[in-house]
């Protein structure tokens, strides 16, 4: 079967500067299908990092076998599914960290698209999180939660300029300060394993009726970080996001206002970033709700 390689993907590749992986890619291919005695199917639509394609093992069980673009690294990824062993998170079956590839169970049809009701999806996405989270220490190669929020608040002032001030400096200042806040109330005795993009696309349907999460940022961090993302899912749903703060910390036992600070952490940062890449009405919707909180 001839390769398709997804537009999306392409154009990244090819604005990256990596036109050249798009030629070995099929040679890749064909030497992990040997390696890991694998019939290879059709790609998959919608990833822009990596390669998807399904795959079938010797045994019959179906699988998705993933290849990163290159300046990509694997790891953490690999790390998380690793750690998490199928709980909350897809299985991982083989690693190729050098090839940039990575085997993987192969699950169902997205959250998005099978879950009308948004509130049980941030039910649903909480139940992943919750199975996902594990004590993980500072001798897991990850990064801190206080790292991702050093690292947003050194970039976001910047971004927000290139982006055209896409929201008021007082939602700015607001989300900078939050920043600084969980950067300083980062614990290693207290980390856990966190997915770090929580939302309705990263999680899949299982065999089970139950939902798994894929494409883990990978972090060592306070649970209330993974919750954050659900706050800033569906950006324009109109609900109160107070109650569904609180609706979370109720059931996780999770601290509300570290959620709540987190949950501004990703709007105001994915929203300046969205709006610096074009991806709307996304970023004006998160960026809209931050500048009323901050009016």
């Amino acid at each position: 079967m001839p390769l398709d390689i997804p537009d999306q993907l392409r154009r990244t590749v090819v604005a990256d500067g990596n036109e050249p992986w798009l030629d070995e890619l099929p040679g890749v291919l064909d030497s992990l299908a040997r390696t890991w005695s694998l019939t290879i199917g059709a790609s998959l639509a919608g990833g822009q990092a990596a390669l998807v394609v399904e795959a079938t093992r010797l045994d019959g069980t179906p699988a998705v076998l993933k290849i990163g673009v290159p300046g990509r690294d694997p790891g953490p990824e690999a790390t998380v599914l690793r750690l998490a062993n199928g709980a909350g998170c897809a299985t991982l079956l083989h690693e190729d960290l050098g090839r940039h590839a990575l085997l993987l169970e192969r699950l169902g049809p997205a959250m998005h698209d099978v879950v009308a009701d948004p509130v049980r999806r941030h039910e649903l996405l909480c139940e992943a999180a919750v199975r996902l989270w594990r004590p993980v220490g500072p001798d897991i190669d990850l990064p801190t939660g206080a790292t991702l929020a050093e690292q947003y608040a050194d970039r976001l002032p910047e971004l927000w300029e290139q982006a055209g001030r896409p929201c008021s400096p007082a939602t700015v200042a607001d989300a900078l300060t939050c920043m600084n806040r969980r950067r300083i109330a980062h614990d290693d005795r207290s980390a856990v394993l966190v997915h770090g993009d929580i939302h309705q696309l990263n999680a899949l349907q299982a065999n089970d009726g139950s939902y798994k999460l894929v494409d883990p940022a990978g972090l060592r961090a306070e649970p209330a970080c993974d919750l954050g993302t659900i706050v800033r899912c569906d950006p324009g749903l109109g609900d109160d996001l107070r109650a569904r703060t609180a609706k979370l910390a109720s059931r996780t036992g999770v601290d509300a206002t570290a959620i709540w600070e987190w949950g501004t952490v990703h709007r105001v940062f994915s929203g300046v970033y969205a709006c610096s890449i074009g991806f709307q009405p996304f970023g004006e919707l998160l960026l809209a709700e931050a500048d009323r909180r901050t009016a």
